[in-house]
């Protein structure tokens, strides 16, 4: 339960109490900053305090998105504001401040107004409320409410609510063939008391279920796996859509909605694999090879979207040509499909599985992704390239966290590599050609790859010697990515054992939530895992070296066994330590409003 403090005696026949009720509020009432002290001392200090001017006049909903958004430490409309309890001493400081006696009835005339400009000044982030339609006034006169009420009649809030539940930018497909329909579902799960984590689940285990059945490699199979897989889908616009809808946002639920999307699809394309060897066709390889390209893509998005997240100056005439275009209706969904998000990719995968083979799948599914990839890149590498920002010491860190770097490279970078004048990118790019140019040898020279990682990861301890502060810097870490990625393909794909690819494959999963796990803790403010788990795991180019040395070292079939113990083990470490921090208490409850490639 919460407590709501009315800041005086309550206006007759107002719904305010009923809504505050409606709403988990325990009513009281205090008449002045003195009373309001007192009351704020006796509510438990676990508790969220809410403070409302009894002459509140207002939709619901208005109060619910100052008083129940458990993203932000103090939120306020006008009339109303609350403080959760990191910013209960902020309020209890604010009131504190407030002089009484003569000349201050401006103070506590509307007191909520008082305290939320104080705690505004206190830097403690006070979220304002961007009401839109909706309606939230202090009525000081009976002529003000009886216009407040009727601005309140004329905006329907419910609708407002469901509106509001979908996100404001999304793809083509989720938003004219699944938020139409699906913010409804959201609304039938909040009244029946479903969370989002429910649905979170569910989502996931209807993807499970396609699948499995996608694993039988019959036709019968493969239409119930594209349904179901449909079906998955719209769940999973509904449990962010509930989220919204009933503002129950989480650390638990952002965790399950950053890492679950990825869990589905990659285990979908496994499902898929299975499948077609049922049917006498081996596609591991483009199994494996679309988890590759898709993976990078996002590591993609979210370097430039990290190295340009507080940039100054942050201006270009590629950005402006973009931003001239979005005036153009028909050019803004357009260019939302040609980078194949998750809703169009996901329709196209459950229509070719269920109408064609899992070889046409993966095919189409590369080709799509590939031209999306180089659409987008380019795009940011002329943006990079023709922008004058400056970026900040928080964007460089970031950087050089998603490069996942080793002790290899820290040794490397801390020696005569840090005093380089190349650049980062162009040590990266180096250091992955000459990987990939030794990867081509084949027959007898089987150790030429250990070459080649070696050689990597020289110049990927280089690349990182600096601040990742450069136009092109946030190419890094993708960079670091296909290297590591590609050789596991690669030499699983030349391996003569029929495990060695989805051994391979399950490897690329484990190390994939790392990088992803990784993303989502910066997103949220807390910075990258700890340090020992980076190390643990070897970094980028310590598994990447590992990786080669097994396949040169080891038979085919010890080769195969060994991808499956190191898939074991770092499966083991980085789950641990991720469910350890995403139930702690310091885990960020963040979710994502934009809809990622």
């Amino acid at each position: 339960m919460s407590t709501a403090i009315l800041t005086g005696p309550p206006v007759a026949g107002s719904p305010l109490e009923a809504d505050l009720r409606t709403l988990g509020f325990d009513v009281r009432t205090a008449d002045g900053p003195a009373a309001v002290a007192e009351l704020i001392a006796t509510v438990p200090a676990q508790e969220r305090i809410a403070v409302v001017d009894p002459r509140f006049v207002g939709h619901r909903h208005a109060l619910r998105l100052a008083l129940t958004d458990p993203r932000f430490p103090a939120a306020a409309v006008p009339g109303a504001l609350t403080a959760q309890p990191e910013a209960r001493p902020a309020l209890a400081r604010a009131v504190g401040r407030i002089p009484v006696g003569a000349g201050t009835a401006h103070l506590t005339d509307v007191l909520t107004e008082t305290l939320t400009d104080s705690l505004d000044r206190d830097d403690i982030g006070l979220h304002r409320v961007a009401l839109g339609s909706l309606v939230a006034t202090v009525a000081l006169t009976p002529a003000q409410r009886e216009e407040a009420r009727e601005a309140v009649a004329a905006v329907d809030d419910e609708a407002v609510r469901l509106r509001s539940a979908v996100k404001s930018r999304d793809g083509f497909f989720t938003t004219f063939c699944v938020s139409t329909y699906s913010r409804y579902l959201a609304r039938w799960c909040a009244r029946r008391g479903l969370t989002p984590n429910q649905v979170t689940t569910a989502s996931l285990i209807t993807a499970l279920i396609a699948a499995g059945c996608a694993a039988t490699g019959t036709r019968g199979g493969f239409i119930a796996a594209g349904l179901l897989l449909l079906f998955s889908f719209v769940l999973d616009c509904t449990d962010g859509q509930l989220a919204r809808y009933s503002l129950q946002y989480s650390t638990m639920g952002a965790w399950l909605d950053a890492t679950f999307d990825r869990a589905k699809e990659y285990a979908y394309y496994a499902g898929l694999a299975l499948g077609a060897v049922r049917g006498g066709d081996d596609v591991w390889v483009l199994a494996l090879g679309a988890m590759v390209l898709q993976t990078c893509r996002h590591v993609v998005d979210f370097s430039f979207n990290e190295a340009n997240h507080d940039a100054t100056a942050n201006t270009s005439p590629t950005a402006a040509l973009s931003d001239k275009l979005d005036s153009v209706g028909w050019t803004v969904w357009a260019r939302r499909m040609i980078v194949l998000p998750i809703g169009e990719r996901w329709a196209m995968i459950a229509v070719l599985t269920a109408l064609t083979t899992p070889r046409i799948v993966f095919s189409a599914l590369l080709i799509g992704c590939a031209l999306a990839a180089c659409y987008t890149t380019a795009g940011r590498v002329l943006r990079s390239l023709t922008r004058r920002a400056r970026r900040t010491d928080r964007a460089a860190r970031a950087l050089a966290d998603l490069a996942d770097s080793g002790p290899i490279a820290e040794v490397i970078a801390k020696g005569p590599a840090s005093r380089s004048t190349a650049t980062a990118p162009l040590m990266a790019v180096a250091g992955v050609v000459f990987l990939m140019s030794q990867l081509g040898w084949k027959g007898e020279g089987s150790w030429w790859p250990v070459l080649g990682a070696a050689v990597f990861a020289s110049f990927s301890g280089a690349a990182v010697a600096r601040p990742l502060k450069g136009p092109l810097d946030w190419l890094v870490p993708p960079l670091f990515r296909v290297a590591e990625y590609v050789t596991i393909l690669v030499l699983a794909a030349r391996a003569d054992d029929p495990g060695a690819l989805p051994a391979a494959f399950g490897l690329v999963a484990a190390v994939a939530y790392h990088h992803y796990d990784t993303v989502y803790r910066i997103r949220g403010g807390t910075g990258a895992p700890p340090r020992w788990l980076v190390r643990a795991t070897g970094g980028a180019e310590g598994r990447t070296l590992l990786v080669a040395v097994l396949a040169a070292a080891l038979p085919p079939s010890g080769f195969t066994i060994a991808l499956t113990a190191l898939a074991v083990v770092l499966a083991l470490l980085v789950l641990v330590e991720s469910i350890r921090f995403w139930v702690s208490s310091q885990a960020p409850a963040v979710h994502d409003e934009g809809e990622p490639a």
